[in-house]
Parts: C-alpha cells; structure tokens; sequence
C-alpha cells in the first residue's frame, strides 16, 4: 500500500529505469543476432533509415520504385534524421536506443493515463504490466514507426480525456485542439491513424450523450489535425496537384489484402509486377500518363484490389476473419519468429493481459467516455486490418491503452483497502 506520494515518484521512477533497462537489454541482444552484413529485419525500417540520411544531407524526400516522393509520410524519419546530423553514417543500434527511449516514455504515458482514470496504485501496477510487456519491448526495440507513434497515440488520448472532463467550455477547446495536433503529429508517423480521431468521435457522438459538448471537442480537434498536417498536404499539392492526405501506398496495401493469393499476411513481391505493368501502360500511350507515376500506380493497384474484392465477396469475408485471428493470436505470426522461446513469451506475457484487459473494459466502458476510449484504438486497428492485413505487430500499439483498463481492474479486486488520500483523490476524478 501507498502511504506518500514521495514512495510513489520513486517507485514510478524505478519501473521507468527497469523499463528503459530492458528494452536497451533487449536493443542490444536484437542487434546481435542479426547476420553479418544484415541492418533490419523488417523492410519497413530500411525506408525509414533510408528516407532519414536523406533529411539529414538535404537531398530530395524519395524512395522506392519510380524514386516515388509520397512513399512515406515524414514523421519518423525526421526523428532519425537527428541520428544522421551526429555522423554521416550512424549505427544502427543508435536508432534501436532511440526507440529505447521512446518506448519507456511510453510506458511514461500508460502510467500517466492510469493515475487520471483510476488510483496512484493501479498506475503502479499499469506501469509494471507495461514494462514487462513483451509486445511493447519489442515494437521499443525494432525500427519501426511504433516506437514513436505509441507516446503520440497515449499524449492524444490523455489530452481528449482532459478536454472531455474539463467544465470549462475554452479550456475544453484547448485540450482538444492539442489532442488534434497530437493526432496531426502521430498520423504523419503512421499513416493509418489518420481515421482514428473522427472513428472515435462518431462512437463518442452517437453512445455518449452531450452531443453539443461532442461537437466542440470534435471540431477543436480537427483544426489541431488539419494544422499539424497542412504542411505535408501542401508539399504534396505542389507535386501532384491534388489533395493526399497520407501517402501513396494506399493501394498497394490494399491489394496486399485483398488479392487470388491473399492469406491475411503481408507479401509485398506483387508490386515489381504492378510496377512494370504501368511502365508498359505509359509507354503505349504516353497522352493518358497524367500525374505522377506513383499516383498512377497507386491506382492501378487500388483498383485491382477493389475489382478482386468485387468478384469475390465470400473471401473478403474469410479473408477479414483470418486477419482477425492474426491480428489476436496467442502465438507470432512472422516464419521468423516460431522458435518456442518467441512463442512462450508471446503467450505468457499477453494472453493474461488480455484477459484483464477485456474485464477490464467490460467493467469500466460503462462509466463513461474517458475509460470507453481506452477499448475504442483496438476496435479501430482491428477493423482496420480486417481490411488490410493482420498481424500481431498491429494490436501493439492499443495494448498498451487496454493495459490501463487491466490495470484498473487489478487495483479494484486489490486485497488491501487504498489510503484516505487515495479515496479522496480518485472520487474527485470521477
């Protein structure tokens, strides 16, 4: 039991030194056993690294087939970039200690949410179940744009809840200004979240109730969205002459989805013949090759994806049900990763979080927004990557909010009463 606030600073400061201990054990150990000559494991991280020396040396934004401009949003590799301005060629281990850092700010915010909607203690227990999360360690440790989206993903969501507690109808404005802007910052890491803040405010709309309150909070947070955005939005005008508002690998990620040989996991290697497809498209007449050629190609695979998803509704529907199991499964997905060492730990460190965590959200969604919000990131990725494709790397991000609610639902069957303090301090919140 928690009897000062002192013990609890210094215990929430030594899960937060165990956390960074572990994921820099585990930076470190990731780094090692990696075959000579090889940087990443996932393909995702050479673009990142790729995209950030070129920040860092001035040269132009582009990758991929084509030198496409509009491959990436530019989030995470300005954050690298910074690694590129210490020295020409940074190891990358470097990045591995960045994301280090960012995952324990992570564990940071998980704590912090906790504290606002339940007790001191239950934001103890929060952070351990986040520390010793083996999902957050890894999506720590890997560069992958998880590392700096997860702090976004909870700045965001405390600030909503801030503007949704907050009497005060300017300051309310304000805290979902900045949640917006959060929201702005976050989809440029990871595009995907792009939807996420109008998803969550139609749910909060439509079950919650005030709706005049809803429609201030919602329209402050658009206008932080559409101004932390506008400068990409602009530069990408300015290539293209129209609006794309994240990238163009929208279709390329769809027909990842939805194709003949779709099995809910990702397999990339389709694009080379996309990619010549359209070569030979302009070549036979260059009069129809308006735009640019990534936009073109964008096309071309969207709606591929969307013809095939026509023909074939019945698989769609099998399609999003085998993504789903994915997406929730006990074991790793990746061929890479089915030693029984990633297996047990994947299992033993998620499956009784989840378990808490969905009693969790059962018991307390009904108390209102602020804890209904925390389920609110799974239902998002899942249905998104029900569409897309599913892995476990894209439950992540929202187990660590549903940590909060676990965490919330430990601290309610806790054996020992909380203090006089503690009772006070968690009936003002309510």
């Amino acid at each position: 039991m928690i009897q000062r606030a002192g013990d609890s600073r210094i215990l929430i400061g030594l899960i937060l030194l165990v956390a960074f201990g572990l994921r820099t054990g585990a930076a470190c150990w990731w780094e090692s056993r990696l075959t000579e000559g090889q940087q990443f494991a996932f393909g995702d991280s050479e673009s990142y690294w790729v995209l950030a020396g070129q920040i860092a040396r001035g040269e132009p934004y582009r990758f991929g087939h084509g030198q496409a401009r509009i491959f990436r949003t530019p989030g995470y590799p300005i954050l690298l970039a910074g690694l590129f301005r210490i020295t020409d060629e940074p190891p990358v281990i470097w990045a591995r200690m960045l994301g280090a850092v960012l995952g324990t700010v992570a564990v940071g915010g998980v704590i912090w949410l906790t504290r606002e909607l339940f007790s001191i203690r239950a934001a103890i227990v929060a952070g351990i179940m986040a520390t010793l999360y083996p999902g957050a360690i890894g999506m720590s440790v890997f560069v992958l744009s998880e590392a700096p989206f997860c702090p976004l993903m909870l700045v965001q969501i405390i600030a909503w809840i801030a503007a949704a507690r907050c009497e005060c109808p300017k300051r309310a404005a304000g805290f979902a200004f900045a949640a917006g802007a959060v929201a702005g910052v976050a989809t440029l890491v990871r595009p995907s979240w792009l939807l996420f803040t109008p998803f969550a405010l139609g749910i909060a709309f439509v079950l919650f109730g005030d709706r005049k309150r809803q429609l201030l909070i919602g329209v402050a947070m658009a206008i932080g969205l559409v101004l932390a955005m506008a400068p990409w939005w602009v530069r990408n005008y300015g290539i293209t002459g129209k609006l794309t508002l994240t990238t163009t690998q929208f279709g390329a990620s769809l027909y990842d989805g939805w194709r003949d040989d779709a099995n809910g996991g990702s397999d990339m290697r389709y694009v080379e013949n996309f990619y010549q497809q359209q070569l030979k498209a302009d070549a036979a007449d260059p009069a129809s090759a308006t735009g640019t050629f990534e936009e073109r190609l964008d096309n071309r695979m969207r709606q591929a994806a969307l013809d095939w998803a026509r023909q074939h509704p019945r698989r769609v529907v099998q399609l999003a049900g085998i993504k789903f199991l994915r997406i929730w499964s006990p074991w790793p997905n990746s061929d890479t990763m089915q030693s029984w060492t990633y297996r047990l730990a994947i299992l033993l460190g998620y499956t009784p979080l989840l378990i808490l965590a969905v009693t969790g959200a059962i018991r307390f969604a009904r108390r209102g927004w602020p804890y209904a919000l925390c389920v609110v990131p799974a239902v998002y990725f899942t249905c998104l990557h029900t569409i897309f494709v599913g892995s476990i790397r894209y439950r992540q991000p929202a187990m660590l909010v549903l940590i909060v609610l676990a965490a919330g639902f430990v601290d309610a069957w806790w054996p020992v009463r909380v203090t006089h303090e503690e009772e006070e301090s968690a009936s003002s919140k309510s």
